[in-house]
């Protein structure tokens, strides 16, 4: 027992925090409107949402975040409601951009966050949810039925490489997937670890080789839902907490490092 405290606060101790998402600094949504390109402040760029205002598509509540996550004062909602379409595009959207120059798409690091949902405005079983994705989409989760897949629906939760699923869960409601990318730019390969609840992370899908790609400034965390035919958009809420980014070795309890 002795031995195993010692080891995870070694852990936590030479691992370094190199961009901090976790909403601690931020007091309402409307924060994230002190961000422009003229203007780049804060923890986030937030300029994917749609025409309505800020609160109609991100707040933020104690009550949003992973209770297990001790170190986050807080987590997001995210919301897709009927307004929400960025740029005149068909699809809806609410991203937020770290804001950072720290080297987050350089050497060996670790893209962490907690997501969950509700039976309250639940996300689409019918229709295909791109989260917490890379422009390129080497690597990302996905919810629901994605397209070209048989069927009319899909419940599960899934961790994908290269448009590729390597590990899926379904997607109970009130349940937190605590979630880290494992990525070695340098290596060109992506690692997954998961868990739910309080547990502390494990690996769950060993480093694949993909082709790795990113300016620093095109991690998206949130949704990008497709339309589909014959299914109708619908209010949907997604919850995050425990947004952050490290280098060295992971943190695996949940929240991780202390700001």
């Amino acid at each position: 027992m002795k031995a195993t405290l010692i080891s995870a606060l070694a852990t936590v101790a030479s691992a370094a925090v190199l961009w901090d998402g976790r909403f601690n600094d931020l007091g309402t949504s409307a924060d994230l409107n002190k961000w422009s390109w003229s203007n780049q402040v804060g923890p986030y760029q937030y300029y994917i949402h749609g025409s309505g205002s800020v609160e109609k598509y991100i707040n933020f509540s104690p009550d949003y975040k992973n209770p297990a996550d001790t170190v986050s004062k807080q987590g997001a909602k995210f919301t897709l409601d009927s307004t929400a379409f960025w740029n005149g595009q068909n699809m809806r959207r609410i991203e937020l951009i770290p804001q950072t120059k720290a080297a987050i798409n350089s050497g060996k690091v670790f893209y962490h966050f907690s997501i969950a949902r509700k039976d309250t405005n639940a996300p689409s079983k019918n229709r295909e949810h791109q989260i917490c994705f890379f422009e390129s989409h080497f690597t990302e989760l996905k919810y629901g039925w994605i397209s070209g897949e048989q069927g009319a629906e899909n419940p599960n939760l899934q961790f994908m490489v290269s448009q590729n699923s390597k590990w899926k869960t379904e997607w109970k409601p009130n349940v937190w997937h605590n979630v880290a990318f494992e990525i070695d730019f340098g290596a060109g390969t992506v690692g997954f670890w998961h868990s739910e609840g309080a547990d502390p992370l494990t690996q769950v899908v060993a480093p694949a080789k993909t082709s790795t790609s990113s300016n620093g400034a095109d991690w998206h965390l949130g949704i990008l839902e497709l339309p589909r035919s014959g299914y109708s958009d619908s209010v949907e809420d997604f919850y995050f907490s425990g947004v952050y980014i490290e280098s060295g070795p992971i943190t695996t309890a949940i929240g991780g490092p202390a700001s």
